[in-house]
């Protein structure tokens, strides 16, 4: 399928969810396919202008049943339809019974019937259901950027003291207790039992290391290159053959050089974190970061996800530039989905059960994984989900790993530093 048909496709299943949509709608699907699908301006509005959908407001079919998006959230399919139904009857019921008097909203009640039997069956179809959720996701994600930013500038403004000034392109993550793990039903049991850890004050990278930023380290340091007489398999104790795979005579795949930088084993990793004067996250501060200052949530912005949220699951099915979607609410973007992230901890599936409470490593402190890193073999953990990810292993305390000097086309990194007292 080619990007013109692809794109079509998308918006033919919003189409199918229903036939209008909103302008900040369509300004996100617009979005979406000139940075998804790669067509011109000209061409993505060419495409969404032909295709029948109506510009205006979108009917909300959890209001028309007088259910909300909250309503089933954690909910078990079968519960879901029992709310569904129960709230279906009800209002078809009273609708019925209206007779023929005049609706306020200026439909017949026959139209508002079909109206609700059309609710009824979207919201009772999980994969529709899911798209119509979908469909209001960049309206509702672009009010939350804007409550999130002020909130974060506010936050940031309380916290830091105004002798510290934040790096460029980094945040600031307040010092203090979060609840990490998770003890929902589908949680693999590494990432249990919940537990309260407390982690302090740090600067953490705003985006992902980019191909540009990587390019410039290796450039820096020729060891790190992939030398075409020795090929891939040159310094093997610390990547393996596949290490920067796309890449060619040195150079990052054409178009990508703000995508985010994959292929890099966790010593590359390392390597280039010491490079530019920082480290890479423990796990714990990895995800109190994530977690951007909720609580009890699956992922950054709540429990449910959508393919306008993070770039996950193969909807996009390749990395994207780092600032292609919302951030957390500390300002970080892509902390789940796109790529998933090295962080400094060795694997330790049980660490849960054992872990400090203050700033919890596991495999040694900080500063001696630093210092022995280049005798480091054992497997490290990583963290965040990928383009490849599905909804599960997206969650932010969902728990990976892979041995040290192994790449992969799904994880890269970002990196923290720590606040001098």
């Amino acid at each position: 399928m080619n990007k013109h048909d692809a794109y079509k496709t998308l918006i033919l299943e919003f189409k199918a969810v229903s036939p209008s949509i909103t302008e900040a709608q369509r300004k996100g699907l617009l979005r979406r396919g000139i940075e998804e699908h790669g067509l011109s301006v000209d061409e993505a509005v060419e495409i969404l202008e032909t295709s029948g959908l109506v510009i205006g407001e979108q009917l909300n079919y959890f209001e028309v049943l007088g259910l909300s998006i909250s309503n089933i959230e954690n909910q078990s399919e079968d519960e879901i339809k029992h709310h569904v139904n129960e709230a279906h009857k009800e209002r078809y019921r009273a609708s019925l019974n209206a007779g023929g008097r005049p609706r306020p909203d200026g439909k017949t009640e026959e139209q508002w019937r079909i109206l609700l039997n059309q609710a009824h069956d979207v919201l009772l179809d999980p994969k529709r259901r899911d798209e119509h959720i979908a469909v209001f996701q960049d309206e509702i994600a672009e009010q939350y950027s804007d409550i999130d930013r002020a909130s974060h500038e506010q936050t940031t403004h309380q916290a830091v003291s105004h002798d510290i000034d934040v790096p460029t392109d980094m945040v600031y993550i307040p010092a203090g207790e979060f609840l990490m793990g998770s003890d929902e039903k589908e949680a693999k049991n590494s990432e249990k039992p919940v537990h309260s850890v407390y982690t302090d004050a740090c600067f953490m990278d705003k985006y992902l290391v980019t191909n540009a930023q990587f390019k410039d380290f290796i450039d820096a340091n020729p060891k790190w290159q992939v030398p075409l007489w020795l090929g891939n398999s040159f310094f093997p104790k610390y990547r393996d053959e596949d290490y920067l795979k796309d890449w060619y005579k040195g150079n990052y795949p054409k178009g990508k050089a703000n995508h985010p930088v994959n292929w890099v084993s966790w010593h590359a990793a390392m390597a280039y974190a010491k490079w530019v004067g920082k480290r890479l996250p423990t796990e714990a501060e990895w995800e109190k970061a994530a977690r951007g200052g909720m609580t009890r949530q699956k992922y950054p912005w709540g429990n449910t996800i959508h393919a306008s949220s993070a770039n996950y699951d193969t909807h996009v099915s390749e990395t994207t530039p780092i600032d292609a979607y919302p951030p957390n609410r500390y300002g970080l973007y892509d902390i789940v989905g796109n790529l998933s992230e090295w962080c400094l901890d060795e694997w330790d599936s049980e660490f849960y059960e054992s872990s400090q409470n203050h700033n919890p490593v596991s495999g040694g402190s900080i500063s001696d994984i630093i210092e022995n890193l280049r005798k480091t073999r054992k497997a490290r953990v990583i963290r965040g989900g990928s383009w490849y990810s599905s909804a599960p292993e997206t969650c932010v305390s969902s728990r990976s790993r892979s041995a040290p000097w192994k790449t992969a086309s799904t994880t890269g990194f970002r990196c923290v530093k720590p606040i001098e007292s």
